[in-house]
Parts: structure tokens; sequence; C-alpha cells
């Protein structure tokens, strides 16, 4: 069994914001040469998820319109209580209680077929990442390619 292993890094630019990673995950997996197998990607962050979803506009906004009411940005959140909060705090610790909120009910992880060195995505399937506490400078994603 063949095992390749991948980190893609990338800087988001705004507080709810969108990747398309299809594109790059299909290169990936052609590059590693797996014929039939299983396709494992992770966040390796707490304010940010990953969709497998349709990539259009107007669902788009219906979904982060739904995250912003469940988890409004302006809410009290204990995780902001910088006064009461004694954990995981670093310098220029931001108020972002509303980010782990959305993240806690989304996905960080996904694991998708790969058959004939093909993704098995359905006709409108896209892999999201979801950004829901930047401008990050940094964001990465832990890919794995497991298979023959």
């Amino acid at each position: 069994m063949k095992v390749e292993s991948f980190v893609i890094s990338f800087e988001t630019k705004k507080n709810f914001q969108f990747f398309d990673l299809t594109k790059k995950l299909e290169k990936l997996v052609k590059k590693s040469k797996v014929k039939n197998g299983i396709l494992n990607i992770q966040t390796l962050h707490t304010t940010t998820a990953l969709l497998l979803n349709e990539k259009e506009n107007l669902l788009l906004q219906d979904f982060k319109e739904t995250l912003e009411r469940l988890f409004p940005r302006d809410k009290k959140y204990n995780h902001d209580d910088f006064s009461r909060r004694k954990q995981n705090i670093c310098l220029g610790e931001c108020a972002n209680g509303h980010a782990h909120c959305k993240a806690i009910f989304l996905l960080p992880s996904l694991t998708l077929n790969i058959i004939d060195s093909k993704i098995q995505l359905g006709r409108w399937q896209s892999v999201l990442f979801l950004e829901l506490d930047g401008p990050r400078q940094e964001r990465k994603i832990s890919i794995l390619i497991l298979g023959e």
C-alpha cells in the first residue's frame, strides 16, 4: 500500500471565506499515482471547517447567514471573557468564540474515495475549506492519500 502526505498552506483575507480545494486535491491525487484508495483531508485549526457541497454563490450566502444567525459575532461568549479564561491564551488573542462555536457543528475532516485515479465526487460536489475567523496569515490543511 502506498501512503502519501501533503500539507497545503494559504492565507485567508476575511473572517468568513470559502476556498475551493477540489482542483488542488485532484492534482495531488494524480501526483501520488494512487489508482484506488482513499483521500483524507483535515484542517489543522479549530476555527475552520471542511465541507463537501455545491459551490453555488447563493447557497454559500445562505449557509453563511444561517451560521451567523445561530452564532452571531456580537453575542457574549464565555471563551471571549479574558478576565476569566485561563487556558490557551496567546499574545494578541482575539474574541473568536463565535468561530469556535460554528466550527464545533461542522466537519474538521473529510474522507473521499479514489477510484481509477479520480476522486469520487457527485455532479455538483466540491471540497470547500471554510475560514470562520480570518483574516489569517497562514492556514494549513493536512492531506493523506492511501491506496494502490
